[in-house]
């Protein structure tokens, strides 16, 4: 199989509760065979994941489409799968993870949404069949994250994925924000729909993690909200701070220097300590969202703040510009009569008309 040969490549990165991959292969592998598609599936593992792949090794030799990329040094989620990105042949990428979320039927019109002109295609988990645990805890991130697409996203944490590779190449995702790609997506411009799938039988356990897990999910949360509403405003972020514990410190002040005032003594009141402190501490906050500002005003004209829907690239327009012109040109020499001097209006002659009026009397 050459490349031009293949539609689709699946990405599986190997990093979170993985279960055997020869039958993840085998399960995933089926309906996009069944819908015709060429694929091949790009296993990304990290380097003390070796044991894992083992079982893809008889898949491999019995020539099936699998590829395995053996990362040097742990990495985070989103480089695997940018890396697995740029080593991919297909036209579309399909992200997977090493775990079964949902059935897999939907890839193939998760693939047919993305050849119709979507830029991503995430598989909405619906109906939810898991258990209520899970979907608490389904609920609570969009609760707290659902809002930043305006509503259009339901289902953010969804790991089945399928993108044109330029999407993925393209936008601006690093550490562990892959989990949150939809909605950076949405951020970007991208056109983004999601396609319901029932929930996998084998996803329908409860799933609790440990304290260490909901504490990194919550600063992620907060920096994707950081990122999505103040990249280019950080004042405003930090100012709101700022002024809310400045003006706390201000009135403990004001009052202490009220009742000093009026005769009592305040030098040995810890209310002192403590106005002085959230007034120092919202004059630095004010302070740092300055600072953001000026980073932001300096870098503003090398970051690229829009991305264009449609894009024409720079030399095809002149080329085509070229063209017309060179067809113009040759519509008024063969319209004039043999001899005939040019007249002042020929400028303004419709160019298609002309031509489609020769090629019309050399059909005649």
């Amino acid at each position: 199989m050459t490349v031009r040969d293949i539609n689709v490549s699946v990405i599986v990165p190997v990093v979170e509760r993985p279960e055997p991959l020869d039958r993840l292969y085998e399960e995933f592998a089926a309906p996009l065979r069944e819908a015709g598609y060429s694929f091949e599936f790009v296993f990304a593992t990290k380097p003390w994941c070796d044991r894992l792949v083992e079982a893809l090794r008889p898949l491999v030799a019995r020539g099936e489409p699998i590829r395995v990329l053996a990362m040097g040094q742990g990495v985070s989620d989103t480089s695997m799968i940018k890396v697995a990105n740029a080593e991919s042949r297909g036209a579309i990428i399909v992200t997977l993870p090493a775990y079964r979320q949902v059935e897999a039927a939907v890839l193939p019109a998760l693939v047919r949404a993305v050849e119709d002109g979507v830029d991503l295609a995430v598989a909405r988990r619906w109906p939810r069949r898991d258990s209520l645990v899970n979907r608490v805890q389904s609920w609570v991130l969009h609760r707290s994250i659902g809002s930043l697409a305006g509503g259009k996203l339901h289902d953010i944490a969804s790991g089945v994925r399928a993108a044109r590779p330029e999407v993925i190449r393209d936008a601006r995702v690093y550490g562990d924000f892959m989990r949150f790609f939809p909605l950076l997506a949405v951020r970007e411009g991208y056109t983004v729909v999601e396609v319901s799938a029932p929930v996998h039988p084998a996803a329908t356990g409860g799933r609790v993690y440990g304290p260490g897990v909901y504490l990194r999910r919550l600063i992620d949360v907060l920096g994707l909200t950081f990122l999505m509403r103040f990249t280019d405003k950080p004042l405003r972020f930090f100012g709101l701070i700022g002024a809310l514990l400045g003006f706390v410190g201000l009135a403990i002040l004001s009052t202490l220097f009220v009742q000093r005032v009026g005769g009592d003594p305040i030098a040995d009141r810890p209310a002192l300590l403590l106005g002085v402190l959230f007034f120092t501490l919202g004059i630095q906050s004010i302070a740092l969202g300055l600072v953001g500002e000026m980073i932001v005003h300096l870098h503003a004209s090398r970051r690229p703040l829009y991305r264009l829907k449609e894009r024409e690239a720079r030399e095809e327009r002149e080329a085509r510009e070229a063209r017309e012109q060179e067809l113009r040109s040759r519509a008024l020499r063969q319209a004039r009569p043999s001899g005939a001097a040019p007249r002042l209006d020929d400028a303004d002659l419709d160019y298609r008309s002309v031509a489609a009026a020769v090629e019309g009397q050399r059909a005649g």
